[in-house]
């Protein structure tokens, strides 16, 4: 991640200027230009600079997507699709300026197929919204990336979570798709069968390109039985690498925990000052397993048992609903609690992927970098994939504090890949990580330019995201 990569792209005043008087005369209200709205549409989590859309539509139907991305291609303005904001690598900025797309008004759930399991929603329906309108049915939505995030922007980033151990992710979540593409056409990527081999992939391909392919319209998602039994609890141990032992056992063992989360000493330090708790300042493990009262009795012994093999401290476990709640509601808030710790300092939050197998060594070498320059990070991991993240916090008004948290960042991303891994396991490239992918993936970044040029040979969605902004926004 660095502030040099979040570089301006070239505007195209004149077909900005057109597309705005067209839009302000086909959505009146609905089309805001004001200071206020843009700056509301182009915030990023991190440290990241915003840069402004120049309008911003609040779309109702894909009719009305399909209508703005047709004057933006006529006029070679760029597209950028807003859920709720709360991607953490610059994904919703405009360096090219353009058009943001707010979808906080498409927020129908469309159609629920509970016998097959299934459920079609708009873009802008949130988790937890999608979560209550199901309730009454015994059904769940499993993806739980921690914010209240919008459906679509879920998909658009390939977001996970803390339920990723056991349902996995997105794209492995995601059934079908309509998207509006360049030429301002509504395709479908796939039907509501479970599986086909009926071509290309699209759906896969459309989850996880940030915008930059087309404007998803409607998600067709998975869904799960809501659990009969739900168990779970804490476990402290001596250290982090403790913890990822018992985390990298528990998995190959094959127990089928359903969240297992690792929290550092200095993030529990943080998320009891934040929320009140009053667990041990240690690595400790939360855990939660799903099933029927039987199976999840079983599994939570065959943990605890882990467990104390790995050194760590008595397990403390409740089925208690509102305990349950209040614990996972001090784990999502870990992002707040580490801020906390120091409300000067502006925060840095970055994450990798490693094969579980190599968790314990990524993560104790992050710690040690985390100590041998002094910095204030937190870290917080979905262990059971090999999935953590840092806060880094520092002093974005220094250049020098500034510095040395991103070369903090780029030490722990070669670590990343020096071990197998990945330079993101669910907050996706954006602006912040693009220096990353290249190596990560070298050559086969090509490849993926070739797909972008193709579908969006003008460049108009979400330019300067994913690759390095262009010398003009019809070079991809």
């Amino acid at each position: 991640m660095a502030v040099k990569d979040v570089r301006p792209g070239v505007r195209n005043e004149e077909g900005i200027a057109t597309v705005l008087g067209l839009l302000k005369q086909q959505f009146g209200e609905r089309f805001q230009t004001g200071q206020s709205f843009r700056e509301q549409h182009s915030h990023t989590t991190t440290y990241l600079p915003s840069q402004l859309p120049d309008g911003v539509v609040f779309v109702e139907s894909a009719e009305d997507v399909k209508a703005i991305v047709r004057a933006c291609a006529t006029h070679r303005v760029p597209v950028i699709a807003f859920g709720t904001g709360s991607s953490l690598e610059g994904q919703v900025n405009a360096p090219s300026g353009g058009i943001s797309i707010d979808f906080s008004r498409m927020n129908r759930v469309l159609a629920v197929n509970a016998e097959d399991l299934d459920v079609v929603v708009e873009p802008g329906v949130t988790r937890e919204q999608l979560n209550t309108e199901l309730r009454d049915t015994g059904l769940f939505f499993p993806i739980d990336p921690g914010a209240n995030a919008s459906i679509g922007g879920m998909a658009a980033t390939r977001a996970s979570g803390t339920n990723a151990v056991r349902y996995g992710t997105m794209k492995d979540n995601v059934l079908s798709l309509t998207v509006v593409t360049a030429d301002g056409e509504e395709i479908r990527t796939a039907r509501r069968a479970r599986k086909s081999s009926a071509g290309y992939d699209l759906t896969r391909l459309f989850v996880g390109s940030e915008g930059t392919l087309g404007i998803i319209t409607s998600i067709t998602l998975r869904l799960q039985g809501i659990p009969e039994k739900i168990g779970g609890g804490v476990c402290a141990f001596p250290t982090v690498k403790a913890a990822c032992d018992a985390v990298i056992m528990t998995i190959q063992m094959g127990v089928p925990v359903a969240r297992i989360e690792l929290l550092d000493q200095m993030q529990m330090r943080a998320c009891n000052a934040y929320s009140g708790l009053s667990y041990a300042e240690k690595p400790t493990l939360f855990v939660e397993f799903n099933g029927t009262e039987q199976t999840v009795a079983l599994q939570s012994e065959q943990f605890s048992v882990i467990a104390r093999e790995c050194g760590g401290e008595s397990f403390s476990f409740t089925a208690n609903a509102e305990e349950r709640s209040r614990l996972w509601k001090a784990r999502h808030d870990a992002y707040w609690a580490s801020r906390a710790l120091a409300p000067q300092l502006n925060g840095l939050s970055t994450d990798v992927c490693v094969p579980i197998s190599r968790l314990a060594d990524c993560m104790v070498e992050t710690q040690a970098d985390i100590e041998e320059h002094g910095f204030l990070a937190p870290i917080v991991g979905h262990a059971g994939d090999g999935n953590f993240h840092v806060l880094i916090l520092f002093d974005d008004k220094d250049p020098a504090d500034v510095a040395r948290a991103e070369a903090f960042v780029a030490r722990l991303n070669a670590r990343a890949l020096s071990m197998g891994g990945t330079c993101t396991g669910e907050h996706g490239i954006g602006q912040g990580k693009m220096s990353f992918l290249e190596q990560e993936l070298g050559g086969a970044v090509d490849l993926m330019r070739a797909i972008k040029k193709s579908l969006d040979p003008q460049n108009i969605f979400n330019p300067g995201k994913i690759f390095a902004p262009a010398e003009g926004i019809a070079d991809a």
